[in-house]
């Protein structure tokens, strides 16, 4: 087999595991973030700069041309956020007995594989495996919001199989297309009673859509990188309580990525790092009975835009070991316009910190921890002229969240790097 065809099964093979994975978005709305283990001590700081090495590839498909010969990165990162709706005075009185939801949060693993493989000096080829998109909150079976939620959960898992090419020295480009697995289940209590049934609405898609960046190095410690991800149309298909088979269609929002990276001294590096996340993609998605033909109810999710903005340092203290810290601040999709019971979501700081060892030229391990703080308390209020209120279901509620995620990384080089170069000896002449 060759060495492309190892990469490709490599990847596939890693990807596999995600089909038993379940993510807890967090980023902004159901967005997951967490694909680099290198990246996140950074606080993903100069991710689409390459400041997570190979895994840099979520952000930026170019950086696949950053890394010489033949490797793989392996990433798996444990999310264990904490989020609480507590109900107030205004909720509809025969609900706001239930009492709270308890802990809606739900730890998950979170796996993503990246592979690459050098043709010639100007041609590489890339393929990775992650999970965009994912949401597991899980309130308890019987509390005050039941009627609007009882579980929610979206998995995701795509393919991106990229083509990069070094234009010149300095500057690198690369495209390529992906194919994405999106499946989405929700419940909720179909009355007001401790023993309601639960009604669902589930369904699944795959779908197609792009990713494309560039990669300049300005300077011998200028390096600045844009990738771009694609919104993708998920056409779902599933069904639902009380009505049967339906369709919903659903566009995941395109992501900008931008990043720095500048080195200060020899050994002492600042990132930094912007993302944009077109949310407003999303809208209401309309849910339309397959035996009417007609929309009959819908999802008025009606999100905004999200921006993360992140500052990271690295330094080596020697060759063999790099520690990162970094600091970052979202500004979710998600305000007290549009927040519901399923995703109490909300502006949020985030605290990392890394550090990788270098075993061999072969061989790299990583290790990073990151704290997710919730910007303020936030309140839940769906009332009369809200788009998600169900008369006469009044909820009023504050909640409260944060997150503690653990991330490890593998690096391996499957090809032997070039023996380095002798040094010439000079030459002694006698007179």
């Amino acid at each position: 087999m060759t060495g492309l065809g190892r990469t490709a099964l490599l990847a596939g093979a890693s990807v596999a595991l995600l089909a038993g994975a379940s993510g807890a978005a967090q980023a902004g709305a159901f967005g997951l973030r967490e694909q680099s283990a290198q990246a996140m001590g950074l606080a993903f700081a100069g991710a689409a700069a390459g400041s997570g090495g190979l895994s840099s590839m979520f952000w930026n498909p170019a950086v696949v041309t950053m890394k010489p010969g033949w490797n793989s990165d392996f990433n798996a990162t444990l999310v264990a956020p904490s989020a609480r709706i507590t109900p107030t005075t205004g909720t509809f009185p025969p609900l706001i007995g239930l009492g709270e939801s308890g802990d809606i949060g739900q730890a998950a693993v979170l796996p993503a594989t990246y592979s690459n493989y050098q043709i010639n000096d100007r041609l590489y080829l890339g393929l990775s495996g992650a999970a965009p998109f994912g949401l597991i909150t899980k309130p308890n079976q019987v509390w005050a919001g039941q009627t609007y939620s009882r579980s929610s959960k979206i998995f995701t898992l795509n393919f991106n199989p990229v083509i990069g090419y070094k234009v010149n020295d300095w500057l690198s480009v690369a495209a390529g297309p992906v194919l994405e697995y999106f499946k989405l289940t929700l419940r909720q209590a179909t009355g007001i009673t401790p023993l309601a049934n639960s009604a669902f609405l589930k369904g699944d898609d795959w779908a197609w859509g792009f990713t494309a960046g560039v990669v300049a190095r300005l300077s011998e410690g200028t390096t600045v990188g844009v990738g771009y991800r694609s919104s993708i149309n998920h056409r779902i298909e599933g069904s639902a309580f009380g009505i049967g088979q339906v369709r919903a269609n659903l566009n995941t929002p395109e992501k900008v990525s931008v990043g720095l990276t500048q080195a200060i001294t020899r050994d002492f590096r600042l990132n930094f790092g912007f993302e944009w996340d077109n949310w407003t993609r999303i809208g209401t998605p309309a849910i339309v009975s397959v035996a009417l033909g007609r929309p009959v109810t819908a999802l008025p999710l009606n999100y905004k835009n999200g921006f993360y903005y992140s500052l990271g340092a690295e330094y080596d203290f020697t060759p063999q070991w790099t520690g990162r810290v970094g600091v970052a601040y979202e500004q979710s999709p998600i305000d007290n316009s549009n927040r519901s019971t399923r995703l109490p979501d909300g502006d949020r700081y985030f605290a990392s910190v890394g550090a990788s060892y270098r075993y061999s030229e072969k061989i790299q391990f990583d290790v990073s921890y990151q704290h997710l703080f919730a910007a303020g308390r936030n309140r839940i209020a769906l009332v009369p002229g809200e788009p998600l209120y169900t008369a006469p279901l009044a909820f009023l509620a504050t909640t409260d969240a944060s997150a503690d995620i653990v991330s490890v990384g593998l690096k391996y080089r499957w090809d032997n790097p070039p023996a380095p170069a002798p040094i010439p000896v000079p030459l002694v002449r006698k007179y």
